[in-house]
C-alpha cells in the first residue's frame, strides 16, 4: 500500500450480527482479529464504516456489547480513540494503557495487540496507518532519510490542540460517504488529505523526532530540492551524475556542492542512501519465502550484488540476508 495509484475514496459500511461476519469485514480492511463476546450474545450487533484513503484505513465500529479480541503483530502504525465508552489495550508485555474520548491509543506495528476492555456502548475511531508512507511523509519534512524508524509514544491527546484537529479531519473522511459526487470522490483531493492525516499525525504525536519537526532545517535550494523530491519517488531509476545536474537546473560541480553544504553528502550518495533504505524496508516487510536479496535489491536499482552488500552492512550493521531471516 506504501505506493497507491491516484484514486477516488471508497467507501465501505458493515452491519451485522454474526460474530462470523463481523470478523470477516474487519479482516477485509483491517487485520484478522481473535473476536471474544464478553457480554450478552443476543446483544452482539457489529457496525463498521471505513474510509480507504490509499495509505490510511479511516474506520468507526461499535459492538453494542462488551468484547475482547486481539490480533499479532500488525505490521503498520494504528490509532485508535473512542468516541463514546471505553477500551483498553496491551501491546507486547507492556502495560494497560485505557483509552477514553479525550486520549487515543497508537500502536506500534511490532507489537501483538490485545484489548482486555471493550465496553459495551463504545464506538470507537480507528485509524491503521501504512508504516512505510509515514516514514517516507517523516523524510520528506525533516529532508533526511531515516537511520532507524520513528519510536511513538503509546497515547495521544485527541482533546485539544493538533490531535484534536487531526481525529476531527480523520472523522470528516468518514461523512464523506453520504456525499455524492464529494470532495473524496476527487483522487487530486484525496492525495492531498492522505498527505495531511500522515504528516498532521506526525506532528501531532510525541515521536523521538518531533523536536526536529518543530525546527525545521534552513530550506535547502530548489536544486537540491528538485533531485531529492525526484530521487525519493522514483529510486530505482538509473542516476548518473549528469542526469541529476540536469534535473537540478544547474552545472554539475554547483549542484555538488550544494549537496554537500545542505545534505552532508554527495548526489550519487544520496541516491545510495534512499535506494538501500528500500531495500532495507522491504526485506523487513517480506514474509520469508516470498523473494530473495538479489530481487529485492535489483528491484530498487543496485545491479552489483557484492557491492551492494558491502554497502548495506556499512549502512545497517549486518548482511541483507539477515534483515530477511529475521522478519
Amino acid at each position: 500500500m506504501t505506493e497507491t495509484a491516484h484514486r477516488a475514496a471508497e467507501f465501505s459500511s458493515y452491519a451485522t450480527h454474526s460474530v462470523d461476519e463481523s470478523h470477516d469485514s474487519i479482516a477485509a480492511h483491517y487485520y484478522d482479529l481473535r473476536l471474544v463476546v464478553m457480554g450478552e450474545i443476543a446483544d452482539f450487533s457489529n457496525h463498521l464504516d471505513v474510509a480507504d484513503l490509499g495509505a490510511l484505513t479511516v474506520g468507526r465500529i461499535s459492538f453494542n456489547t462488551e468484547m475482547r479480541f486481539g490480533f499479532g503483530e500488525p505490521g503498520c502504525y494504528h490509532v485508535a480513540v473512542p468516541l463514546e465508552g471505553v477500551f483498553s489495550v496491551r501491546q507486547g508485555g507492556g502495560a494497560t494503557e485505557f483509552a477514553t474520548p479525550r486520549r487515543a491509543l497508537f500502536f506500534d506495528p511490532e507489537y501483538h495487540i490485545r484489548m482486555d476492555t471493550w465496553s459495551s456502548d463504545c464506538d470507537a475511531l480507528t485509524v491503521k496507518i501504512d508504516k512505510l508512507a509515514l516514514h517516507r511523509r517523516l523524510e520528506t519534512l525533516l529532508g533526511i532519510s531515516l537511520r532507524r524508524p520513528p519510536r511513538f509514544a503509546p497515547t495521544l491527546d485527541v482533546s485539544r490542540g493538533p490531535g484534536r484537529s487531526w481525529a476531527s479531519l480523520a472523522r470528516w473522511s468518514l461523512l464523506e460517504a453520504d456525499v455524492s459526487q464529494g470532495l473524496l470522490s476527487s483522487p487530486l483531493i484525496r492525495d492531498r488529505l492522505e498527505q495531511t492525516l500522515l504528516e498532521g499525525l506526525l506532528l501531532a504525536a510525541d515521536h523521538d523526532y518531533r523536536d526536529r519537526l518543530a525546527y525545521p532545517p534552513p530550506m535547502r535550494p530548489a536544486s537540491v530540492r528538485r533531485v531529492m523530491d525526484i530521487v525519493r519517488e522514483q529510486p530505482a531509476e538509473p542516476y548518473d551524475a549528469a542526469g541529476l545536474a540536469a534535473i537540478a537546473q544547474v552545472g554539475l560541480r554547483t549542484l555538488q556542492d550544494a549537496f554537500r553544504k545542505h545534505v552532508g553528502m554527495s548526489p550519487m550518495a544520496y541516491v545510495t542512501e534512499v535506494r538501500l533504505q528500500r531495500v532495507h524496508d522491504q526485506l523487513r516487510a517480506s514474509a520469508p519465502g516470498t523473494t530473495t536479496v538479489a530481487e529485492v535489491a535489483y528491484r530498487w536499482g543496485f545491479t552489483h550484488l557484492g557491492r551492494f552488500a558491502q554497502r548495506y552492512r556499512r549502512r545497517f550493521g549486518e548482511p541483507p540476508s539477515q534483515t530477511l531471516r529475521n522478519m
